[in-house]
């Protein structure tokens, strides 16, 4: 049975603690007891712990030995155009699921007003997402979570692969676009627009930049849906055979 994994702030003296809400939740929810065992990521390495003790608002782990770390497919940077925050929180929590190592929002010309404002609020909630979401998916690293950029800032990130998600009937497919060699080293960029799309002064700007438009079929998804599915396509072409 795969061990649970969770994150801590550091690693002292062969212990680790987890304190506040967090503790609360792993004493009444979870249930922890001491003599368990779990892997615990400083966000740096991996160890596999015992539970030492469980009080009302700390748990304290002992270090028993390092733990080899899950390794990810490939470098995926997921570019996300500002959408409706259920929905970009969806995607937040399934990016990391998938793989990605960044995560970086952007402002497109067709997103919402407003949303850019109100992301910068909800920076600290998005990260309690993507921690979760890393330990739900045992990853011994968390995502990072970067902006939001403007536009022509996203187009400017470099990667050895780039893909532009585009919705127009003319777009190659996804799968054709992959490069036949390819290495868990690589860094790939998945650029995703909003729910109204991609204007032509941004497609173009992108294609001039060295983007490649790849498509994921004849029917238009939500911009959640797409980010997804083209993640989950890019982490299973990466992965070791």
């Amino acid at each position: 049975m795969a061990r649970r994994l969770f994150f801590v702030e550091r690693v002292h003296a062969g212990e680790c603690e987890i304190a506040g809400e967090r503790a609360h939740h792993l004493r009444s929810v979870l249930r922890l007891e001491p003599g368990e065992r779990y892997e615990v990521s400083d966000n740096e390495r991996l160890w596999l712990a015992e539970v030492a003790s469980v009080r009302r608002d700390r748990v304290i782990f002992r270090l028993i030995e390092p733990a080899a770390p899950r390794a990810l497919p490939a470098r995926l940077v997921l570019l996300a155009a500002l959408v409706k925050f259920d929905r970009l929180e969806l995607m937040l929590e399934k990016a990391t699921e998938l793989g990605a190592e960044r995560v970086v929002l952007v402002e497109a010309a067709r997103c919402e007003a407003g949303l850019e404002r109100a992301a910068r609020k909800r920076m600290e909630r998005w990260r309690r997402i993507l921690l979760e979401a890393s330990q739900q998916a045992r990853r011994a690293r968390l995502p990072e979570l970067e902006g939001p950029v403007p536009f022509a800032a996203a187009v400017d990130s470099s990667a050895d692969y780039r893909f532009l998600l585009d919705e127009q009937e003319t777009a190659p497919g996804l799968y054709s676009q992959l490069p036949a060699g390819r290495r868990s080293s690589d860094a790939v960029a998945l650029l995703v627009g909003p729910e109204g799309g991609w204007t032509e002064a941004e497609r173009s700007l992108a294609l001039g930049a060295g983007w490649r438009r790849a498509s994921l079929g004849p029917l238009v998804l939500r911009a959640e849906t797409a980010a997804i599915a083209a993640l989950a396509v890019l982490s299973c072409a990466w992965a070791p055979a």
